[in-house]
């Protein structure tokens, strides 16, 4: 149970992280902004387009009412955009850390990988530039996260032992009860 909470955890760390350095990166090339709309992560202009963005760490992020909420996020941010006076064309960008896919579909492209860090920077080698130094920052969290967990383990186990265990063995009505007594 703790493996895939921390896991989870961990998967919206990683996604947080990489959310802000997407909207770093294209702030120093574009002038890019995080979004003051609901669902969109990042709003810049090139060449003319202004460009709302979704950034998602992966491809598969997501089932399909996640991905009918982000189109109607896309669709009201336009409409936002359009009544405030804004005259340029608007384009609509799903855009994943990681991963090769792209296409068009409906009312957004999904911009994957190489693909997603080039549109944000400019930069075609950009993917690969980025990875040693997120490799340290891995590393040094890493080592953080391994003292954190070996923490919790042993205060998990202390309190399960003092709560449910008699003389080294569990109390399978003790645990039972506590799990799905009323």
């Amino acid at each position: 149970m703790l493996d895939a909470h921390l896991s989870s955890q961990e998967e919206s760390i990683f996604g947080e992280f990489l959310e802000g350095l997407a909207i770093f990166i294209c702030k120093l090339a574009y002038g890019g902004d995080k979004s003051s709309s609901a669902g969109i992560d990042l709003e810049f202009t090139k060449d003319g387009i202004r460009y709302i963005v979704s950034i998602k760490s992966g491809p598969n992020w997501g089932n399909s009412q996640q991905i009918k909420r982000m189109e109607d996020n896309f669709k009201t941010a336009m409409k936002i955009l359009k009544t405030s006076g804004c005259s340029m064309h608007i384009e609509a960008i799903n855009g994943c850390c990681y991963g090769k896919e792209y296409y068009e579909k409906g009312n957004y492209k999904k911009l994957c990988g190489q693909r997603f860090w080039e549109f944000i920077s400019g930069c075609s080698t950009l993917y690969v530039d980025i990875i040693e130094p997120l490799g340290y920052k891995a590393r040094e969290r890493d080592e953080n996260f391994q003292k954190l967990y070996s923490q919790i383990i042993n205060e998990f186990t202390d309190q399960f032992i003092r709560k449910f265990c008699e003389n080294g063995n569990i109390d399978w009505k003790k645990l039972v009860e506590f799990n799905s007594a009323k």
